[in-house]
Parts: C-alpha cells; structure tokens; sequence
C-alpha cells in the first residue's frame, strides 16, 4: 500500500515541475524568446544564429539570423505568447513549445524558413522544413549550414 501512495505522489510532483507561462515575449533571437524575465528556447528547431552567414541564390552573402529574429518578432507583434514547458536545456533554459493566437511559432519558422527542424530533438517538424525547401523560402532560396554545424565549427576554430 505504502508503494502506490509514494509513486502517485513521485509522479504528482514531476507533473508538477512543467508549468505554462504566457505573457508578452521579447525575441532574444529566432529560436529564443523571453516573457516575464524567463528565457524560453523553442521546442525542436534551431535558426541561424545572429552572426551566422546565410547565401541567397546569387551567392550574396546576408544576415539570416537577423532576419528571422526580426520577422519573429514582426509575427508575435503585440499578442500574447503561451508556453507549454517541455524540458529544461544545459543553459537553464525553459525549453518549451509555444503560439501566438493560436498558431504554433515553431511550425510558423519553419515553414516561411527562417528555421531548421531540430532532428536531434524533434521530428515534429520535418514536413513543413520540406515544405519550405520546395518553396525555397527564406534560408531555402539560398544555402546556409545548419545552425548546430555552424556553432561546432566556430567552438573547434573551424
């Protein structure tokens, strides 16, 4: 009897420990956002990071991570932003899925390109990263490393 009651609390408690936050959301970058002094990472994609180089078709040389931070932010404008914890990240980070008015932000990166699917995390996103490489949208037009092989390379020296 003892055994039932300890893990019906256990499991109460770790249900416990993911929590929703909703709020106005600053946009650290296009794969981080903040609401109420909390960093959230978003659940199961990764965007070039600011100073990373993205090529457009010609071969020019752009500011993708820019731009996606800013047509993030452009998207969630003014709206509030509603979080569902998934995990905590090595950083300290909330990492979590997230929407504005109904619709999922990482699904929306994704698919207009300012995003990767994060396979090393998720597959939730895999279709629409398809999607927007047929359409050759946003990093799509052009070519670009993934933002995690960026980040390797420059931690090695690469």
């Amino acid at each position: 009897m003892k055994r039932i009651i300890i893990a019906v609390v256990a499991s109460t408690f770790s249900v416990a420990a993911f929590a929703d936050i909703v709020g106005r959301a600053s946009v650290v970058d296009a794969d981080t956002i903040e609401i109420h002094g909390q960093r959230i990472r978003l659940h199961g994609i990764d965007a070039p990071e600011k100073g990373q180089p993205c090529f457009d078709a010609s071969g020019k040389s752009y500011r993708c991570g820019q731009i996606a931070a800013m047509a993030l932010d452009e998207f969630i404008g003014v709206s509030p932003v509603q979080c569902r914890e998934r995990d905590v990240d090595r950083y300290g980070r909330m990492v979590a899925d997230c929407s504005v008015r109904g619709e999922d932000i990482e699904l929306w990166l994704v698919r207009n390109g300012h995003a990767m699917a994060y396979r090393r995390y998720s597959s939730a996103y895999i279709a629409a990263e398809q999607e927007a490489k047929n359409a050759k949208r946003g990093i799509w037009a052009g070519h670009t490393q993934a933002p995690w092989e960026w980040r390797k390379d420059r931690r090695s020296g690469s």
